[in-house]
């Protein structure tokens, strides 16, 4: 089972976009699972899954509450979420309180060996026990960075949350949100960082639909620029992992 983290510690980078998307592309190759673990359940509502489940959160990751349970299939046959609700706000300190704290999610994860090829984890941003534990059980983590002065220094707080982890698993940074018509947006484009790859997600119209369609782009946009480079984020990503 591969699983694949998309963390970064700034919000709105597009983070819940990719993970949505991501895990789109990951289900035409196979049983796919989105966890979101983001307590705005912005995965959940882009996917139009109602979350339920017993005890929430903190039954999930203590194991009070087998995973399965709280399992929802989407539109499509091959791709489910574990939604997210209120009960995640209070996780970390949940986690916290839990026997082996930074390896709950790993060990929830474990449960599913076999009932699933990829699973993508959609994590809230910032450094939190909620993150350590999302790279615990990580095979590849996922970076979006929106292109400027920021976008360096955003990449290396992400390896440092990765570097606690012995052995680290990779890296993936992409470009997100980008608008050529910007300076700093075509400096950053002209000299990729280290551990970026040659992934461009445009800011477009086109993304921002996917909160009217609660569908993924592939799913109604397949031939947009958008689309096509969440395809090559896939491959990537699935190279990686």
């Amino acid at each position: 089972m591969r699983v694949v983290a998309v963390f970064s510690v700034k919000g709105g980078v597009g983070k819940t976009t990719a993970a949505v998307n991501l895990a789109y592309e990951a289900a035409a190759h196979g049983e796919t699972l989105l966890w979101d673990l983001d307590p705005q359940g912005g995965a959940t509502w882009l996917l139009d899954v109602k979350p339920k489940l017993r005890g929430g959160a903190p039954a999930l990751v203590t194991g009070g509450t087998h995973p399965v349970a709280g399992v929802r299939q989407t539109a499509w046959e091959t791709l489910d979420v574990l939604p997210a609700d209120g009960t995640y706000r209070s996780l970390d300190v949940v986690l916290d309180d839990a026997k082996r704290s930074r390896s709950r999610v790993h060990r929830t994860l474990t449960s599913l060996k076999g009932t699933y090829r990829t699973v993508v984890l959609d994590c809230p941003a910032g450094s939190s026990l909620v993150a350590a534990n999302v790279v615990r059980a990580a095979d590849v983590v996922v970076v979006p960075l929106v292109p400027g002065p920021l976008t360096l220094r955003s990449l290396e707080q992400v390896r440092q949350v990765v570097a606690e982890r012995d052995p680290a698993p990779p890296v993936v940074g992409f470009l997100s949100m980008v608008d050529r018509r910007r300076v700093a947006h075509r400096q950053v484009l002209a000299d990729l960082p280290e551990g970026v790859v040659d992934v461009v997600v445009p800011a477009a119209a086109v993304v921002e639909r996917m909160g009217a369609e609660r569908r993924p782009l592939a799913a109604f946009a397949p031939g947009t620029p958008a689309a096509l480079a969440y395809r090559r984020l896939w491959k990537k990503v699935r190279a990686a992992a």
